[in-house]
């Protein structure tokens, strides 16, 4: 997660929001409304929203382009968080701790943090797509059967199982 987060009111300018963007280096801003986030503004909703259509940035306020912004609370697993993402096919969520906006986390906060599960993932992938010619006797991730870890899955009838599962 990103903290602090930089926040603007509703009724900011496009050029407010984009001179935060870029004093901060940063590619979204929160909106808020009685310090509760209430939308959110990208690089993408000032280039589509007011660049590409020709709009004086100065006249547009914050609630013109902003977009619904989607929460996930502190206490959540980086787990849920991505499932989120994905669900709400979004690159950020807030991040909300006691009905407050504490950071927020994007999807290259949560690839940063879970390589090794994408690893697994695209490793699995490419043996059930043939692509990865080693034995599957050597191939490490969870079990499909039990959801346990295990250094020795074997790939047989669709599904990855550990050696207990198979009863070795």
């Amino acid at each position: 997660m990103n903290s602090p987060v930089i926040t603007a009111g509703t009724k900011d300018s496009v050029v407010d929001i984009a001179t935060k963007m870029k004093e901060h280096s940063i590619g979204s801003v929160i909106i808020t409304e009685n310090e509760k986030p209430v939308g959110i503004v990208t690089e993408w909703d000032v280039v589509s929203n007011v660049v590409a259509k020709n709009l004086e940035p100065s006249s547009i306020s914050a609630v013109k382009v902003m977009q619904p912004i989607h929460t996930v609370e502190a206490e959540e697993s980086i787990t849920e968080a991505a499932r989120l993402l994905r669900k709400n096919n979004i690159k950020r969520l807030g991040v909300v701790y006691k009905d407050r906006l504490a950071g927020i986390i994007s999807t290259s906060d949560v690839i940063a943090v879970t390589p090794e599960l994408v690893d697994v993932v695209s490793e699995k992938a490419g043996i059930i797509r043939g692509e990865i010619g080693r034995p599957t006797s050597s191939v490490s991730g969870y079990c499909d059967e039990c959801g346990e870890w295990s250094d020795m899955l074997m790939f047989s009838e669709g599904t990855f199982t550990c050696e207990v599962c198979r009863g070795s």
